[in-house]
């Protein structure tokens, strides 16, 4: 192997480490939010208030569209995973409902 492949082959191996580890982060952080969505959830539902609330939904969207900006990431993306996240949290938050 050159040495232009072997140090090819090392700054993968580098960044695939990365990205698992990023990974990681990912699935504990969104772990650790639907600990306390699950608990807006139970809220919700001993107070008899809707599942949903689109003003706050609204209200982060916009938030995450700015964040999104500062990290140069496309904020329309980040827009399509909130929606994912946010109805995963309504669909649990109904569940509390019934």
């Amino acid at each position: 192997m050159t040495d232009a492949i072997s140090r090819a082959a090392d700054l993968l191996q580098d960044h695939r480490a990365s990205i698992d580890r990023l990974d990681a982060i990912l699935v504990y952080t969104l772990g650790e939010r639907f600990k306390h969505t699950q608990q807006v959830g139970i809220l919700k539902a001993e107070h008899n208030l809707p599942p949903s609330d689109p003003a706050r939904e609204e209200q982060q969207i916009a938030r995450l569209e700015k964040l999104a900006l500062e990290a140069n990431l496309d904020p329309e993306f980040a827009k399509k995973f909130l929606n994912f996240v946010i109805d995963e949290v309504i669909r649990h938050h109904q569940k509390h409902q019934q």
